[in-house]
């Protein structure tokens, strides 16, 4: 096919340069023919040799525009070439797996179905159990040999998910999209003509934690950039720091950081032609707009879900690192602080939070259902790199007695830990400069580790889940919350959409499920059940949590 094309061009060029030198050579011939013989006196010569090298003139000036032509036609035969090229190779293209990504992926099949062999001839045992005295040590033994074969399983398709450069794949595609983002940010915070820009005035002042007013600013970002608008960040007066923002961070814009037109409040319906809007909290607003959280923009939304598993976090990672670039200075801060810790990986982030909001926004969870699952993490790390790492884990609390019950207990740990950290986190000392340093610096340390152990109940747990999607392509599942799902504080619906039927157990609160039924989401039990409310039945209850997939939300 390429080849035919090829020929085509180049024999239409042949064709067209014969007609062309067959009229000119003719035509001159016959009209040098007739004018020789006029030539009776010197003047007709004199007249003869000026159109003669008029001719000429306009010949060189023709043959210059057919050279054009030519070379014009010649690019435009590449570019058939390139894409006739293009399209065989895709045709060709056909996946050749390495033996190791097979081997694999059959040992993966193998395993799952051996586990469902062990865990029904265990369960058999146990409906024949005669002596109840034995019931505790079976279990055990079913409970030991089964999590042993789980963490083989995930160890291993983690590793199928990165052969054959399938990591270096996904990678690649994080950073060259996280490059575009970035990008679009900049542009947006620094417009060449502030004076004319419409903005968004967004307000630190919120009466709430650091976590908290970083979500709210994180809020005015998303509606700034979907409206096009500049982001003026409000911060003089900052509860945490009297100098504001920036005594920690980058300003957000070199070209437009205030705003000198009066601005108007927040209008559900009519803000378009509104020069500056100041936002009111996330919760304020009845009729919210479709952009909000759980949304991500339609123009990146196809490449994200590509190579990652929930593209609204990897979103708002990339909107979180921006407003939280150190300065110069608050960077030695980091840096001395990541040395004196001594910091490495792989290392579990665990954030225990214990002052403020037990038993209100919280429950009580010990520093044992933590650990729990940071050894899971570091035994199934062991099995996917078949040698044993030294066991860290970052420890961040607002109460000092963790650290030390921590070390107490689990001695085989290497704790990474800054009491200092801890003390300014307590009540007393909650909104000072020293307590917005602590939080900081534990944000982003609890980022830079491989697992998350946390309750997303907490701001600053969910924080750090969104930056860590900045240091690996596909952080979604490096995390385990001990109450709930992810969540953007005041967000839009977050539904779920059924991918297989249901039938239901009425007597274990189940609901009936027809795959493409939504379901608007409570909340996820952690024991392969989630909670909600069925669209189509109006029924509210539980479903096996496998059922279903999240529901992407985009604008």
């Amino acid at each position: 096919m390429k080849s035919t094309i090829k020929y085509f061009l180049l024999t239409i060029i042949v064709l067209w340069l014969f007609g062309f030198l067959y009229m000119f050579f003719g035509n001159s011939r016959k009209n040098f023919v007739e004018e020789r013989s006029d030539f009776s006196n010197q003047n007709d010569l004199n007249n003869w040799l000026l159109n003669a090298e008029k001719e000429l003139l306009d010949l060189q000036s023709k043959n210059r525009r057919n050279e054009e032509i030519i070379n014009e036609l010649r690019q435009k035969a590449q570019e058939y070439e390139k894409k006739i090229a293009g399209l065989n190779s895709d045709q060709a293209v056909i996946f050749n797996p390495s033996y190791e990504f097979e081997e694999t992926r059959r040992k993966i099949y193998h395993d799952i179905k051996d586990v469902s062999f062990f865990i029904n001839s265990q369960i058999g045992e146990l409906k024949n159990l005669k002596e109840t005295t034995k019931l505790s040590s079976h279990l055990d033994f079913i409970e030991k040999n089964f999590q042993e074969r789980i963490n083989l399983l995930i160890a291993s398709s983690y590793n199928l998910s990165i052969s054959d450069q399938l990591g270096e794949w996904r990678k690649s595609e994080s950073e060259k999209l996280s490059h575009q983002v970035q990008n679009k940010f900049n542009e947006l915070q620094n417009p060449s003509d502030c004076k004319s820009k419409k903005k968004i005035i967004c307000d630190m002042g919120k009466s709430c934690g650091f976590g908290c007013q970083m979500h709210h600013v994180m809020y005015c970002f998303i509606t700034a950039y979907f409206t096009n608008r500049t982001m003026i960040l409000q911060s003089n007066g900052w509860r945490y720091n009297q100098k504001g923002y920036e005594a920690y961070f980058e300003p957000l814009s070199k070209t437009c950081s205030n705003s000198e037109e009066s601005h108007s409040s927040w209008n559900d319906n009519h803000n378009e032609n509104v020069k500056a809007i100041k936002m009111p909290i996330i919760d304020a607003i009845i009729d919210k707009p479709d952009y909000l959280p759980l949304s991500v923009p339609r123009e990146f939304l196809g490449a994200i879900k590509k190579f990652h598993g929930d593209p609204f976090v990897w979103w708002s990672g990339q909107i979180l690192s921006f407003l939280m670039r150190f300065n110069s200075k608050f960077q030695e801060i980091v840096s001395k602080h990541t040395k004196d810790i001594k910091f490495k990986t792989p290392c579990v982030g665990i954030h225990v939070r214990r002052t403020d909001k037990i038993g209100t926004e919280a429950a009580f969870h010990s520093i044992d259902e933590y650990m729990k699952y940071a050894k899971d993490f570091f035994d199934i790390y062991d099995l996917k790199n078949d040698q044993k790492a030294i066991r860290s884990v970052y420890l961040a609390t607002d109460e000092p007695k963790v650290l030390q019950e921590a070390k107490e207990k689990y001695k085989d740990y290497n704790f990474l830990v800054d009491e200092t950290n801890a003390r300014t986190a307590s009540l007393d000392k909650r909104y000072s400069p020293e307590s917005a340093q602590g939080v900081i610096l534990d944000i982003f340390h609890l980022s830079q580790c491989d697992y998350l152990v946390c309750t997303f109940s907490s701001q600053v747990c969910r924080m750090s889940y969104e930056l860590m999607q900045v240091r690996f392509p596909d952080a979604s599942w490096r995390f385990k919350s001990l109450d709930d799902v992810y969540y953007f504080g005041g967000q839009n619906k977050h539904d779920v959409v059924a991918i297989y039927d249901h039938q239901p157990v009425k007597e274990f609160g189940e609901i009936e499920l027809k795959k493409g039924d939504l379901i608007s989401l409570a909340g996820n039990h952690w024991n392969g059940y989630s909670k909600g409310k069925n669209k189509r039945t109006h029924q509210e209850g539980l479903f096996p949590t496998f059922k279903t997939i999240n529901v992407i939300d985009f604008y």
